[in-house]
């Protein structure tokens, strides 16, 4: 299966994450499918990029996101 998942970057105690299409066998910082942004926690406020047409696309094609990057797309507003 498909996920839409986060990929941790950055520095020991500097999270970065990058918002990756990737098979649900790879792992989280593996290979990956399609990159479509990133969601960097360091920042105030929070800095959230990701490309609403390239993430429409795959959830219209069956990917799942996880549980995070589903409450980042509602902070987007790609999803309701």
């Amino acid at each position: 299966m498909v996920r839409i998942r986060l990929r941790r970057m950055g520095a020991h105690k500097k999270p970065f994450y990058r918002v990756i299409v990737a098979d649900q066998r790879s792992p989280r910082d593996g290979r990956f499918i399609e990159e479509l942004g990133y969601y960097d926690p360091m920042t105030e406020p929070k800095t959230i990029k990701i490309d609403a047409e390239k993430a429409q696309k795959w959830l219209g094609e069956g990917a799942q996101p996880t549980e995070t990057v589903k409450a980042l797309f509602k902070k987007s507003g790609i999803i309701e």
